[in-house]
């Protein structure tokens, strides 16, 4: 049954990356918080390795330092205030083990009670490793400690892969894999965004310079506007 944001109650996100969760569900986060509903994001690792320019973004500690204070400058564009760092290794998720990984998001699950858990689905969206893993142990998780939750993955509708993949396949966006692609009719939550709403979530992404600002320089600031307005989510 399709949700509105309306009904989201409390919300926990789980993301692998600073940037995911702004890309992904920015707009439902900041409408939540503007509605009085309590918002957690939650990023499994720092980004450490994503530089697209490692002359002016170098891999490892310094790109982690950058990325943490965009991060935090996204949140607040936002109005995020809870947010908690999982400070697993970038690129390396797959090396920590799943019971390690799904008893820290346990813990977590238990003290903020989600009525709406956000996260990948076992495609990760776009292929990525890091991805993957945090959607199992999200899962895993979600299973343990609030499994009357809405747990929802993201998704792709099939109209906006028409007209944005094309795109993000020029920069590489997918990996090389399928990314997921749901039917309107069949998703939990589908929104599209406008206004203030809109205008939030694309503050928030272009606090992420290292890692929006040469997207921006390949695909242009109207493909950001326009592929940034929508936000689907699947069941499991």
């Amino acid at each position: 049954m399709l949700r509105v944001g309306d009904d989201l109650g409390t919300i926990l996100g789980i993301w692998a990356h600073p940037d995911d969760e702004t890309y992904l569900c920015g707009g439902l986060m900041a409408r939540a918080v503007r509605n009085g509903s309590r918002v957690v994001c939650v990023t499994a690792t720092r980004g450490e390795l994503g530089s697209p320019d490692e002359e002016r973004w170098p891999p490892g500690p310094p790109l982690a330092a950058v990325r943490t204070a965009e991060m935090e400058l996204a949140l607040a564009a936002l109005g995020i205030t809870e947010h908690q760092w999982l400070d697993y290794p970038d690129g390396h998720c797959v090396d920590v083990p799943d019971h390690q990984a799904v008893s820290v998001l346990t813990r977590i699950m238990q003290g903020v009670r989600p009525d709406t858990v956000l996260t990948f689905g076992p495609d990760g969206m776009t292929g990525h490793p890091d991805h993957i893993s945090v959607s199992r142990w999200t899962t895993a998780a979600h299973a343990a400690a609030a499994p009357t939750a809405l747990l929802a993955y993201a998704t792709n509708t099939p109209d906006w892969l028409e007209r944005f993949r094309p795109g993000l396949d020029k920069v590489g966006a997918f990996m090389g894999s399928e990314p997921p692609c749901t039917p309107v009719d069949e998703l939990v939550i589908h929104e599209v965004f406008d206004g203030d709403l809109l205008e939030a979530k694309l503050n928030a992404i272009r606090c992420q310079v290292s890692q929006i600002e040469p997207l921006i320089a390949v695909l242009g600031e109207d493909f950001l506007r326009h592929g940034l307005v929508e936000e689907s989510f699947r069941a499991p």
